[in-house]
């Protein structure tokens, strides 16, 4: 899958990072704080597909903070709580939450990339570790876990691997029905990939909701069909 990105190289200190962002933004997603109640993603089917490509992507790229704006979207009929963006960095970074207001001041005179996922590798590790979790979810060592935080408005998560289960869940498309008649069904939860807790658990759920007009739409994964030209077409 190739992803068009923008490229950003701010510096906190000493440090300069590479972050990139989803070019153009995904503006029919939003995303609610999930430290606050309850964890809520919800997305059309580009804003779903181009996320489960993001995942991928911060899966393997351990050099690279992938930031999703998403607190500017178009609101959704549905979305509870605090709106909130995104950042996917790896575990290895070691990236701080509190560094972050820093490093979002420094993302200014973008270069356009684009970057690939590799979609096998993605599929390989994401059963891999789901076939974990059907053994014995509760007893996965933390460290395979995301690891939730929120700061300035922004929810972090923190993984490598588990990202690229994470990027299979959200591919998979709606599970309810009455999505082809725009409402917000239920896609995937996220849930289980983070750390558990003795009290409460962190919820992140995702939900799939087609944008207007709906007269063409398709299930995510569902190949595009091309309107057939008439005489008036250009």
């Amino acid at each position: 899958m190739r992803l068009r990105v923008e490229e950003f190289r701010p510096r906190a200190g000493r440090y300069a990072f590479r972050v990139v962002q989803p070019r153009p933004a995904l503006r029919h997603t939003t995303l609610s704080d999930p430290m606050r109640d309850w964890g809520y993603l919800v997305g059309d089917h580009d804003g779903l597909a181009r996320l489960a490509g993001l995942f991928s992507f911060a899966a393997y790229s351990p050099h690279t903070v992938v930031h999703v704006p998403l607190r500017r979207s178009v609101p959704r009929d549905y979305a509870p709580g605090v709106p909130v963006d995104l950042v996917l960095a790896h575990q290895s970074l070691g990236l701080r939450p509190s560094v972050w207001p820093a490093l979002r001041r420094g993302l200014t005179h973008g270069v356009p990339r684009t970057v690939r996922t590799d979609e096998r590798r993605t599929a390989r590790h994401g059963s891999a570790w789901e076939e974990l979790w059907e053994r014995r979810w509760d007893r996965l060592p933390r460290a395979g876990r995301i690891r939730p935080a929120v700061h300035a408005r922004t929810l972090f998560l923190s993984g490598a691997h588990t990202f690229a289960a994470a990027s299979l869940r959200i591919g998979l498309g709606p599970l309810g029905k009455g999505a082809d008649k725009g409402y917000d069904v239920l896609s995937a939860s996220l849930t289980t990939l983070l750390p558990l807790s003795r009290g409460r658990g962190t919820e992140l759920d995702v939900g799939f909701q087609a944008y207007p007009p709906l007269a063409h739409f398709r299930r995510p994964g569902r190949p595009a069909r091309r309107r057939r030209r008439t005489a008036a077409s250009p």
